[in-house]
């Protein structure tokens, strides 16, 4: 079939349409889920995504009222704004959530994780991943003759790039808490 002969309303694959659709645009979200600490209710939110087939980057969850019994589960998930929107209206009608809040959209946060990272090094390199450490300002938390086990806090990408420089210095392993969320201000 020759070029002009092209149906006419089959344009999605032409030059002149190539701009991504609203619906083809991935999107990195960070929400914050305060929920009755009770059993099963991170099953129930884990189920959701699960069941769905949405993805989580970062999942923390931790006990905030004591007296209230309330916890906040923060979930970092990428999809379109249509998936966001409906993780976000489907957490909301779990029963033993309280409120539900999208982070990315809200307005300024604070986005922190806690990473351990033990990288073995012995001479050049063992001087080499402390004057890094020191630039990155991590934390010597356990030393042996073999090995270090640093301590870092800071954004996912600031952890990233620590333990990309660890790697050829000869990085063990890694224990990252996950994503830490609270929106800036007083609201």
């Amino acid at each position: 079939m020759s070029p002009l002969h092209i149906k006419k309303g089959s344009n999605s694959h032409s030059a002149y349409n190539l701009r991504p659709t609203f619906s083809d645009v991935q999107e990195k979200h960070t929400l914050a889920v305060l929920v009755d600490n009770e059993a099963g209710v991170l099953a129930r939110v884990i189920g959701l995504f699960s069941a769905r087939g949405y993805n989580i980057e970062s999942l923390t969850v931790a006990e905030v009222d004591h007296v209230g019994g309330l916890s906040r589960i923060t979930v970092v998930t990428t999809g379109t704004p249509q998936v966001i929107e409906q993780i976000k209206a489907q957490l909301g009608r779990i029963v033993p959530v309280h409120d539900v809040h999208d982070l990315t959209v809200e307005g300024p946060s604070v986005e922190r994780e806690l990473a351990l990272l033990k990288v073995a090094g012995e001479g050049e390199k063992r001087v080499e991943a402390l004057r890094l450490a020191d630039i990155f300002r991590a934390n010597v938390v356990d030393s042996t003759l073999h090995s270090f086990v640093f301590e870092i806090t800071g954004t996912p990408e600031k952890i990233d790039a620590f333990a990309d420089l660890m790697r050829p210095l000869g990085l063990l392993e890694v224990a990252r808490t996950g994503v830490a969320a609270l929106s800036r201000g007083t609201a």
